[in-house]
């Protein structure tokens, strides 16, 4: 009974070998890796999703699916750590909480912008801010097939102080604040490091990928709670440590220089944003080792707000400061050697033009195209936990790759001409 047992499941192994979906994938010029120059023209062998080899010409074994981009740049599909899919940009800051934006509303806008961003050449995403289980929800939904789009990382709802910058009941009359703070979702308004903690426990029982805290203000808050520190350094501490022993990486919200700093010397594994830090900061991230996520299409998005009645007048304000900031913290970030990981804020600007914040790496954060690619591949990978499975072309990982016009290793804008798409060994539909 064993010997037949083994034999059966060894002729379904050897079955599914047989079946296997082999793809050739065609190149001009292929970048297996963004911090080392380009090979020329190339086949990147993929079998069941996954990376074989690469050999030297236009070859293809028999019976594999031959995709020709042999007028294309070929190499790792792009990464971005700080989205929000189940949100659309334009809209009046009061409009998503209203009765259509139910989590299942939510969800499905995530669905439809999880292929935008694919299609737009980002074959992982981390998403940091959504409404309940949505953006879980959509995780989920395309890890089982059931619908295209990229590898996906989820915060869940974001940990907030009171009257801080996630907490839903900001803005509206008490009998509106009252019914918002009596709702399930809000757990994650906390105070205080019992409190906190168990938000964090509770965020991971439901299935999130990562933990994200506002340890400042926010810019586009509807109030004048300002931009600095928001939960205390015990509070951090807290949520970060409790995170850590569920083996979640933490993702901290933070503008100010304190609350920058407060996060990093507590333990965070991210800085998003990042907008006001200072030296100490910038010496603090690079002896704990903390990614910087700069999120510059973030101001994009906010300055065509401005002036147009989707803001409140503190938000709109605050926005004009920040304005004068765009790109400096970067700039600091990078000449001192901080790690660094692409973020758009997607959801603030428009889902889809993610690769611009590539060019924006460059012309204000004052990287090369090359340092800013690698943010865009391998900083990404490393900062997700996704180091050996994606960030680069090497044999056996993921085939997670995108193709372009022109050389995205000199030159930033490249990326934003996608022709091409495939993750985890599927191709994605570009129409």
């Amino acid at each position: 009974m064993i010997r037949t047992t083994i034999t059966t499941i060894a002729a379904l192994a050897l079955a599914g070998t047989a079946s296997a979906e082999t793809f050739a994938i065609q190149a001009g010029h292929v970048i297996v890796d963004a911090s080392q120059p380009a090979r020329g023209p190339s086949t990147i062998i993929v079998t069941d999703g996954r990376i074989i080899r690469i050999e030297e010409g236009a070859t293809a074994p028999a019976g594999a699916t031959v995709v020709d981009l042999r007028a294309k740049t070929v190499l790792p599909g792009l990464i971005d750590a700080h989205v929000h899919l189940t949100q659309d940009s334009g809209l009046p800051w009061y409009q998503t909480l209203t009765p259509k934006y139910s989590e299942d509303y939510s969800a499905i806008t995530g669905i439809k912008n999880a292929l935008i961003t694919a299609r737009a050449g980002f074959t992982s995403v981390r998403d940091v801010g959504s409404q309940g289980v949505a953006a879980i929800a959509v995780r989920d939904a395309i890890n089982d097939g059931t619908v295209p789009g990229p590898r996906l990382e989820v915060s869940g709802q974001p940990l907030s102080i009171i009257g801080g910058h996630a907490d839903n009941s900001v803005g509206f009359s008490p009998e509106l604040r009252d019914a918002i703070n009596a709702s399930p979702g809000q757990f994650t308004v906390c105070t205080g490091t019992e409190e906190c903690a168990k938000a964090v426990r509770k965020l991971s029982a439901e299935g999130v990928d990562v933990i994200k805290f506002m340890a400042t203000g926010g810019v586009l808050d509807p109030g004048d709670i300002g931009l600095e520190q928001h939960f205390t350094d015990a509070e951090m501490k807290a949520i970060i440590d409790t995170a850590h022993a569920l083996h979640l990486k933490v993702a901290a919200h933070a503008h100010g220089a304190k609350g920058i700093d407060a996060a990093v010397r507590a333990g965070v594994d991210s800085i998003e944003h990042g907008t006001y830090v200072d030296a100490k900061g910038i010496a603090d991230m690079k002896a704990h080792g903390t990614y910087y996520v700069a999120t510059l299409m973030a101001f994009r998005g906010a300055a065509n707000m401005v002036g147009k009645g989707l803001l409140q007048p503190a938000s709109e304000r605050k926005a004009k400061q920040a304005f004068e900031a765009w790109g400096v913290g970067l700039n600091r970030a990078y000449k001192a050697g901080v790690k660094i990981a692409l973020g758009t804020d997607s959801a603030v600007t428009p889902h889809g033009q993610n690769a611009q914040e590539v060019e924006l790496m460059v012309t204000k954060g004052g990287m090369t195209p090359r340092d800013a690619l690698v943010a865009a591949t391998k900083g990404g990978a490393d900062l997700l936990g996704l180091a050996r499975e994606t960030g680069t072309l090497d044999a056996g990982k993921s085939a997670d790759l995108i193709a372009v016009d022109g050389d995205p290793l000199t030159d930033a804008t490249a990326v934003q001409h996608v022709d091409y798409v495939m993750v985890r060994g599927k191709p994605i539909p570009m129409k």
